[in-house]
């Protein structure tokens, strides 16, 4: 129940369904609304949980997602950890892997499927900056 009230005070939070057989919150977010993973996850844990994992759907329209090459969805920045270059169209799913957004056994197996600092930080680095994407912004590590 502290997890649902946190999560319903989130601004861009639509609606939340708990699934208690399945320990987790499936939520709707508000079109039009800038949406921030990471306050989602500080919810949870202002909460006094962890995110175990979070999974987005999105819509998107013909992305090619390359290993280590870093992709813009509407205003977030992704890098996807384990893509095989393959053609992303419509509603796709895809679990963000950061640090805040798993457990730290996780975290270091997908961390190790790169050696591009920007995963450790979770900010643009040098890997990312000779995508064009400016110094610090946040990117979010991804697995299809």
């Amino acid at each position: 129940k502290a997890v649902k009230n946190a999560l319903e005070k989130v601004a861009f939070v639509e609606n939340i369904r708990v699934d208690i057989k399945n320990q987790q919150y499936n939520f709707d977010l508000k079109k039009d609304e800038k949406i921030d993973f990471d306050v989602l996850s500080k919810a949870v844990e202002d909460a006094g949980f962890s995110v175990a994992s979070l999974k987005v759907t999105a819509e998107i329209e013909n992305i090619k997602a390359v290993k280590d090459s870093h992709v813009q969805i509407g205003d977030k920045y992704f890098h996807f950890l384990n893509a095989k270059g393959q053609a992303l169209n419509g509603a796709t799913t895809f679990s963000i892997v950061d640090k805040s957004f798993v457990p730290a056994k996780d975290f270091k197996k997908y961390s190790s499927a790169t050696k591009m600092p920007c995963v450790q930080t979770g900010k643009a680095a040098a890997c990312c900056t000779k995508e064009n994407i400016s110094e610090n912004t946040r990117v979010y590590h991804a697995i299809i």
